[in-house]
């Protein structure tokens, strides 16, 4: 957390200080990240402990993928009734279970049931997170909070791509054990010292109830392109060592791809404060970033060796740079007061979506069409995304803008000497 601080400061403009329950949440987790990378490697576990086909090993993916849609919703709405840190507590003690399960199990239908059950509570301890950030900074603070978590969550990154290359070689289980006890420390600095819950009462707790995420347009645009963006970001979490290994290298040195993707993330953060970064507005920073991304997608469809793939795993780590903590911070100005963690959870459910479709499609384009097709067309989407997301930015900013002083005046005001 210490690199994470230095990496925040910057000599133009540091901007306040982010308050103490928001710097503790960011520890928390980046204590759960450091063995987050189970997923990216479990259609690998049933393809190579139980001889399932690539295609059976997507859809064991995409029925996890469908139940985070659920558990993003509920965590949403128990983010707002319930609160936030009681939410977080018990998504978190939930995966726990589920992954010990997945790692325990000695048959493919008894490790299909864990990872929906871990589906079932994956998302539960997003939307109260965010929410949370949310709520402590101002709307000015926001991209930088979200972006300080990203960085920190990036900076645990690189001890877990490492621990993954190590225990994945060893047994690709014991990354699901890591990840469980990484979820229950978690867990545990989480309920000792973040503040206690206060849940809503009377006037506050009518107005959340009639909050409807649902029927608001621009969120749902907003969901619309961020399915997209999660589409093509889990096809590196998750086809990427499916892909390596179609190359003829290890699936496990994914890992070696991820350190070095969080590696440029967490050095790249003072690039952020350079002028002609800083100056960028949201529009421009969006389209800047997709165009990294899809040019680093390009180049993994170009590149057969691990150290050829080290260079594209720059660019588009430059990519999600420049894009972190944007998004979040455009849904939680667009949600209405009492309403963040449901329009986060809404706006959320774009990971679950992507998650049933995601190693689907990138299992068939895989299988049918090879490894250069499949990382061409992520670089395709990310094109479209270069030209869409702007409209989107400027969508919320004329939602979110106050009115022009003009309009507020009163006939007085106009003129002082009636």
């Amino acid at each position: 957390m210490r690199l994470v601080r230095l990496l925040s400061r910057g000599p133009a403009s540091p901007g306040p200080a982010l308050p103490r329950a928001v710097w503790w949440l960011i520890a928390a987790r980046a204590v759960n990240r450091l063995g987050a990378f189970s997923l990216s490697f479990l259609t690998v576990l049933i393809a190579t402990r139980y001889g399932a086909s690539a295609a059976t090993a997507g859809l064991v993916s995409a029925a996890f993928g469908l139940a985070t849609i659920p558990s993003r919703l509920v965590g949403g709405r128990l983010a707002d009734r319930l609160g936030r840190r009681r939410t977080i507590v018990v998504g978190l003690t939930g995966c726990a279970v589920a992954q010990l399960g997945i790692a325990a199990a000695d048959s493919l239908a008894v490790t299909a049931g864990f990872v929906v059950l871990l589906g079932l509570v994956f998302e539960l301890y997003e939307p109260p997170s965010q929410a949370l950030i949310a709520d402590a900074v101002g709307a000015s603070e926001r991209v930088r909070a979200y972006s300080l978590l990203n960085a920190a969550l990036a900076a645990a990154g690189m001890g877990a791509g490492l621990v993954a290359a190590g225990l994945g070689r060893w047994d690709l289980r014991w990354l699901f054990v890591a990840d469980a006890v990484t979820c229950l420390v978690c867990a545990l600095v989480v309920r000792r010292v973040l503040p206690a819950d206060r849940p809503r009462v009377g006037r506050a707790a009518e107005r959340a109830g009639d909050i409807a995420p649902w029927r608001d347009a621009t969120l749902l645009a907003l969901l619309a392109s961020g399915t997209l963006f999660a589409l093509v970001y889990l096809q590196i979490m998750i086809t990427l060592p499916l892909a390596l290994a179609h190359r003829g290298l290890r699936p496990a040195d994914a890992g070696l791809l991820f350190t070095a993707s969080a590696l440029t993330i967490v050095v790249g953060q003072p690039l952020l404060r350079l002028k002609p970064l800083a100056a960028l507005s949201t529009p421009a920073a969006f389209a800047t970033g997709y165009v990294l991304l899809a040019a680093g997608l390009a180049g993994y469809g170009a590149t057969h060796s691990l150290g050829a793939h080290v260079v594209p795993t720059v660019v588009w780590s430059l990519g999600d740079l420049v894009l972190m903590g944007r998004v979040y911070a455009l849904v939680a100005d667009l949600a209405p007061a009492g309403g963040t963690g449901r329009y986060l959870a809404v706006f959320g459910t774009s990971w679950g979506i992507a998650g049933v479709v995601a190693p689907v499609v990138g299992t068939q384009l895989l299988q049918h069409l090879g490894v250069t097709v499949l990382w061409l067309t992520m670089s395709a989407v990310c094109l479209a995304l270069a030209v869409t997301q702007p409209f989107l930015a400027h969508a919320v900013a004329a939602r979110t803008s106050p009115a022009p002083a003009a309009a507020t005046r009163t006939p007085a005001a106009e003129n002082p000497a009636r």
